[in-house]
């Protein structure tokens, strides 16, 4: 299996984080239907107003790569990259 964490922080842009709130639940929403998801779904912080997480977890690579090369992720990450900045952080077990 692989896990997968995106944490996001907002840019100073007033509706940053709404924008990309938005985007990360339509993501999550349609990313749960795809083959070899397991697990998915976005935190927002209880703290900061200007932060979340996206946690997804995955059979193996192909069913990543096959929810990786779909039009929905391009489009909500790209969403998701134009309003702040995600780390990234992959792992196997």
């Amino acid at each position: 299996m692989i896990r997968i964490n995106c944490f996001f922080k907002a840019s100073e842009a007033e509706a940053a984080m709404e924008k990309a709130v938005a985007a990360a639940k339509a993501l999550t929403e349609k990313s749960l239907g795809h083959e070899g998801c397991i697990a998915y779904d976005t935190f927002c912080s209880a703290t900061r107003k200007d932060v979340f997480m996206i946690c997804e977890t995955w059979k193996d690579q192909a069913c990543l790569d096959k929810h990786s090369a779909t039009p929905e992720f391009a489009e909500y990450v790209g969403i998701i990259q134009e309003n702040g900045t995600l780390k990234i952080e992959t792992f196997e077990f």
